[in-house]
């Protein structure tokens, strides 16, 4: 028999804020952390706005920490920390056995690996720092967390782009589902604002222009005038147990995660595919053993690319079909720009708070929609008060992986 999942903690290091109560309130309010870039070679991009994260790591970390973890790291154990402090929960050794860890990381310690290549062949420098592996390699931020809480249980990486945390949430609940593990921590992670960064995603021609009047206007997902995506950072961990456990001591569970669907469009690297999408939804819906219609909110992938916004839109319509028109879907990149690896963990928090708030977050800057994006996207003001009991999050990622998430509110 399959064992349903809890979410009982949440963490969040994003643009819109770095605890739970100041995301929410950000989020459900219209307000983006989306900025000029605030680093000194910001002259030298054609492109100068980001979504970056007011972080400092020493309200977390001792300075020899800090010395010794490159800033993605820092972003994943500050946002476990909040998610697991919050969940109230307390293993003993045995439990440990059976609790583990999934992260969803594209980039990896780019700092790390942007200041080795910079030390090399700028000064020509005869040694570098003897922790650039460890600082560098993409499981790092994982087995930080693994190490800080002692959980033994599985502690995987998944790199899928921009579908990488929300991956990671999905495989970790099918951990807890089928029997293998009772806890795990899982999310994501991305700190890749650097210069090579930049200037490597200017070359794809998919940054958004900046906004003449306003740099916070920028990312405009699902406008007519939309130019697209806005890069962001940050990290987001939920924590997710076996539902009885969480019920017996009695824990703060925000929802139930109900479903979880993973696809490949095996069809073109960069351009999405209606099918492949459609086919993620279908799964999540359902392995949830839900109906379409009984979504109250979607938050989707909408970067404002233009490929990226038309076809999530008719894969909506694919699946919800006259119902496509009614349920509410929001893009809330609009904010905290795209934040690729954490990106679908992220989001999965702004669904769960949906339910929390009985609220629906906006998409902002969406003052001329695209006659073709014609959906419900709650244009630039949330609404409060509305009925929101199941949600779901969509993760569509470069490579055609995408996954998707449902999870649906706790009957009291």
């Amino acid at each position: 028999m399959k064992r349903r999942v809890a979410v009982t903690g949440l963490g969040i290091i994003s643009p819109c804020g770095n605890n739970i109560d100041d995301f929410s309130f950000n989020i459900m309010a219209g307000k983006s952390g989306v900025r000029r870039i605030s680093s000194a070679y910001s002259g030298l991009l054609s492109v100068k706005i980001a979504a970056e994260v007011d972080f400092n790591p020493l309200d977390y970390f001792i300075k020899r920490q800090v010395s010794t973890m490159d800033r993605v790291n820092q972003f994943a154990l500050a946002a476990a920390s909040q998610a697991w402090k919050d969940s109230e929960l307390s293993l003993d050794a045995k439990e440990k056995e059976r609790a583990g860890v999934y992260v969803g990381c594209c980039m990896g310690g780019e700092s790390t690996i942007e200041d080795l290549y910079d030390r090399l062949f700028k000064h020509n420098a005869d040694r570098v720092k003897p922790l650039t592996v460890l600082m560098a390699m993409n499981n790092a931020s994982a087995s930080y967390i693994s190490i800080a809480y002692g959980l033994q249980g599985p502690c995987l990486t998944l790199s899928t782009a921009c579908a990488s945390s929300a991956n990671a949430i999905g495989e970790a609940f099918r951990q807890i589902r089928d029997g293998y593990v009772d806890v795990m921590l899982a999310g994501g992670t991305e700190a890749f604002l650097t210069y090579g960064g930049f200037r490597s995603w200017e070359s794809l021609r998919v940054l958004a222009e900046e906004d003449r009047e306003d740099p916070s206007k920028s990312c405009k997902p699902f406008s007519k005038n939309r130019t697209g995506l806005v890069l962001g950072e940050g990290a987001a961990m939920v924590v997710l147990e076996e539902m009885e456990s969480a019920v017996r001591r009695r824990a703060p569970i925000y929802a139930e995660l109900m479903g979880y669907g993973s696809t490949s469009d095996a069809g073109h690297i960069t351009r999405p595919s209606i099918e492949g999408q459609a086919r993620a939804m279908e799964e999540a819906i359902k392995e949830a053993g839900l109906l379409s219609e009984d979504i109250d909110y979607i938050n989707a992938h909408g970067t404002a690319t233009y490929w990226n916004d038309l076809l999530e839109t008719q894969a909506i319509k694919k699946v919800f079909d006259d119902y496509a028109c009614k349920v509410p879907v929001s893009s809330t990149k609009s904010m905290h720009g795209h934040n690729m690896g954490a990106a679908g963990a992220i989001e999965f928090i702004v669904s769960l708070l949906a339910i929390k708030e009985q609220a629906v977050p906006p998409t902002i800057n969406l003052d001329e929609p695209d006659p073709e994006c014609d959906l419900d996207y709650v244009p630039n003001i949330g609404r409060k008060g509305v009925t929101v009991n199941t949600v779901m999050t969509n993760a569509f990622a470069f490579g055609g992986t995408n996954a998707v998430l449902i999870a649906g509110k706790m009957e009291e």
